[in-house]
């Protein structure tokens, strides 16, 4: 009896204490709302609605959506930036720690859960987008998805564009700040690439740009994730030229002899092609039972007419049997010999491709891109990454083939590089897949049942497909992409020790991560912005005693 008393007099002592601390941190948010006269914020507790909405909407991938850790002490939705800063304040004073909802994409639910008691700040109201042609730049504020950027250059100008991400529901905040791969990178680079400044609210809640924060701590947030360093706020952005009009099409066939040599063609050449050709490979499987084959979709994307795209494609890929016609008039559907549909080609505006790179019809109205409702068909999936540097053999091919028929629902996708990215050398950003690597890998398994029993099942098949392509992707390390996370890769420990980072750190930003432990050291060296996979300090290992001049960060070694 006196351990069930003593069980229940710790239960009573947690709940009273997380009560307490509920109402103690409202205080003061209240308090500091008061002094700096801020008004308008939004603050959600689990009682309300609102809140079990937000968690939801929130979840892309819903995985966690009846996890524990999925449920903050509130969550925030500031209206103005200004009102950040008493969050930050007083989430440091209680040791709370904050994760920042943008478009809830995140490959491991980060922006989203946490094992310890966290608010959530919610960014979607500040998504005020302003757009001058005249100087060729955008100011977005990080709580805007790409879709309403997409959506607001369209509006202004046929013949401007900015390359982000082809999932136009990714939020614009941690998109950039991961580098962003996307269909216009080998013609204008990454997102990140094409930032020209940015304003952040550091761990002590001041505003700073590109000018106050120093060209290190620019450097680490456009492609090292910019959780780690502070809350974005807002980019500055470069916008590019497109032409009026521009081709896009799909090629689909089902995986045989033919075509794995064709597999082989795109490796030798998608690369290489000009800049202005994104031609990217999707494998998938294609029915159920004895009748489910893997199939495989070419995707390209041409910034140009189709009278100059098809001498390109008949050059490097006759087998597509691409004709001008082919991009006039409704695809051809034919079942006598699987896949039904053989190839899908349209000349259209750049806001068109934008649609068709994401499944949808071309002709829909362009309110799609900035529709943001919860999806009513939940799918659940693990994904990860790798980047590739020599050709994958047929074996390869052979063994993805292989996997693929044992489950149900996996994909990769394989987008190309090469063009302008191998332009920038490694340190350029914190991004550092750069020349020598031929395209990046996203690899998938989806599911519809997240019983335990089943979302196990898929996730050790995804661990086994990361373990039978370790021969034939880059290694030493090997590498991924950051807004792919993974976190079999490794999470920080209570101590978040720079060395024992490393081990996953490298993966995303190979010898970029020692530059970003620094910059973590200088700019928030208590901690403050951490989570399972962010930058730890470099000084909390005792290695380094960081030092700062002309506004480059310097170390000196200690033994």
């Amino acid at each position: 009896m006196g351990n069930l008393q003593h069980q229940l007099i710790l239960l009573l002592s947690f709940f009273l204490l997380k009560c307490y601390a509920k109402y103690t941190f409202l205080h003061c948010i209240s308090s500091q709302f008061s002094i700096s006269n801020i008004t308008g914020t939004l603050v959600y507790a689990p009682i309300s609605p609102t809140y079990s909405s937000i968690i939801e909407h929130a979840q892309k991938n819903p995985r966690w959506l009846n996890s524990s850790s999925a449920h903050p002490l509130f969550i925030i939705a500031p209206r103005i930036e200004t009102e950040l800063r008493s969050v930050i304040l007083c989430s440091k004073k209680f040791d709370l720690q904050i994760r920042v909802l943008g478009g809830g994409h995140d490959y491991e639910g980060l922006s989203f859960h946490a094992e310890s008691s966290f608010i959530i700040i919610d960014m979607s109201n500040l998504d005020e987008i302003n757009i001058d042609l005249e100087e060729e730049i955008s100011w977005i504020q990080a709580g805007a998805t790409l879709g309403q950027l997409y959506y607001e250059i369209s509006k202004k100008s046929k013949v401007h564009a900015f390359p982000g991400g082809i999932c136009y529901t990714t939020g614009s905040g941690g998109l950039i700040s991961g580098g962003g791969l996307g269909s216009l990178m080998r013609k204008f680079g990454l997102a990140a690439d094409n930032v020209v400044d940015a304003r952040v609210m550091d761990a002590n809640g001041r505003i700073l740009d590109r000018k106050s924060m120093g060209e290190d701590f620019f450097w680490a947030i456009r492609g090292g994730g910019g959780s780690s360093f502070g809350i974005i706020l807002a980019w500055k952005l470069k916008l590019v030229h497109v032409p009026e009009m521009v081709s896009v099409f799909r090629v689909h066939r089902m995986l045989g002899e033919n075509t794995i040599n064709l597999l082989q063609q795109w490796q030798h050449t998608a690369y290489l092609l000009p800049k202005v050709f994104f031609l990217r490979m999707i494998m998938q499987n294609d029915g159920v039972g004895k009748e489910k084959k893997v199939k495989v979709t070419f995707e390209g994307l041409f910034l140009g007419t189709v009278n100059e795209l098809i001498p390109i494609v008949n050059k490097n890929f006759p087998e597509f049997n691409l004709e001008h016609k082919d991009f006039f008039q409704e695809p051809v559907i034919n079942c006598t010999e699987r896949p039904c549909l053989k190839k899908e080609c349209y000349e259209l505006p750049w806001i068109g491709s934008v649609l068709f790179l994401y499944n949808k019809r071309v002709d829909e109205s362009l309110d799609v891109l900035l529709d943001n409702s919860v999806p009513e068909y939940k799918n659940y999936f693990k994904g990860t990454s790798d980047f590739v540097k020599t050709l994958i053999p047929e074996k390869g091919w052979k063994m993805i083939e292989r996997l693929f028929l044992e489950e149900e629902r996996p994909m990769i996708i394989l987008d190309p590089l090469g063009g302008r990215l191998d332009e920038f050398s490694e340190s350029e950003l914190p991004f550092p897949h750069r020349k020598g690597n031929l395209y990046n890998i996203q690899h998938i398994v989806n599911w519809d049942d997240n019983s335990e029993n089943i979302s196990s099942k898929k996730i050790e098949w995804m661990r086994k497909f990361y373990r039978e392509m370790e021969p034939f992707v880059a290694n030493s390390p090997r590498t991924a992409y950051m807004n792919y996370r993974d976190l079999d890769f490794g999470t920080n420990k209570e101590d978040y020790s720079y060395s024992k980072a490393k081990m996953w750190g490298e993966k995303y930003f190979k010898g970029n991560f020692e530059r970003l432990a620094k910059v973590k050291s200088m700019v928030d060296p208590d901690n403050f912005f951490r989570y399972q996979q962010s930058i730890p300090p470099f000084t909390r290992s005792g290695l380094t005693n960081l030092l700062k001049k002309h506004g480059q960060v310097i170390t000196s070694h200690q033994n």
